[in-house]
């Protein structure tokens, strides 16, 4: 395999991985919201809680990827297993 296919993977699974995130802490919210706020909210605020949920979802599913992000490449050597997605439009001569 080469630099640009493992690239395209990499991407292709790290979107699969944030939309895997975010319905999965959407479930969970929704559980959570379900079980604990549902009875004690009253009727008009109960309409606010899908969107708010749905956006809580995005923020959480955000911090999750970009953590995960960070350690594996942390422990991987970005520039040797994947080709850059967006070039410079300066050529940089290599080890500047």
């Amino acid at each position: 395999m080469n630099k640009k296919f493992n690239t395209i993977l990499f991407v292709l699974g790290a979107t699969a991985f944030n939309i895997l995130i975010t319905i999965l802490s959407f479930f969970l919210l929704m559980i959570l919201y379900a079980n604990l706020f549902a009875r004690i909210l009253p009727q008009g605020a109960q309409a606010w809680s899908f969107p708010f949920i749905f956006i809580a979802s995005l923020v959480i599913s955000f911090f999750v990827y970009k953590i995960v992000l960070g350690h594996l490449i942390k422990k991987i050597d970005v520039e040797k297993y994947f080709d850059p997605i967006i070039r410079s439009r300066y050529g940089r001569k290599k080890g500047e």
